[in-house]
């Protein structure tokens, strides 16, 4: 019985775009949200350069963040990631190992930008709205 359940798959429903509460933006786009996260947008802006924190490519909240709120697919955010670290033109945001952990650097860095998959619950993040 405890396989059946160990290959259910997990489902995520609600993602929240998160950033430190000190960002200049209180809304994104879905374009202006995937430019960030494809990097190639890496400043607010204010001119303030970005700090984007990401969870592991296989990790059920970060899919179902790709695919509902930026409208890709994993793959395609990593290939973006990839050509900019092996062409040396950028290189691949900052991946954390919990969503806990998520919220803790956004928390703590100005100019972070993350997600959650429920609004925090911390004055200093606030969730930005995506148009």
């Amino acid at each position: 019985m405890g396989l059946v359940f160990a290959l259910w798959p997990v489902t995520v429903s609600v993602q929240e775009l998160i950033a430190n509460q000190a960002s200049p933006q209180s809304a994104l786009t879905r374009n202006e949200a995937r430019l960030y996260f494809t990097l190639r947008l890496q400043q607010w802006p204010n001119g303030r350069p970005i700090r984007v924190f990401v969870l592991p490519d296989d990790d059920p909240l970060h899919i179902a963040f790709v695919k509902n709120i930026l409208g890709l697919f994993p793959y395609q955010l990593r290939s973006a990631w990839d050509r900019q670290v092996f062409s040396g033109t950028g290189q691949a945001p900052t991946k954390v190992a919990s969503e806990a952990e998520m919220l803790q650097r956004i928390a703590t860095i100005p100019d972070a930008i993350g997600y959650a998959s429920a609004a925090a619950n911390d004055p200093r993040i606030r969730t930005l709205e995506v148009r």
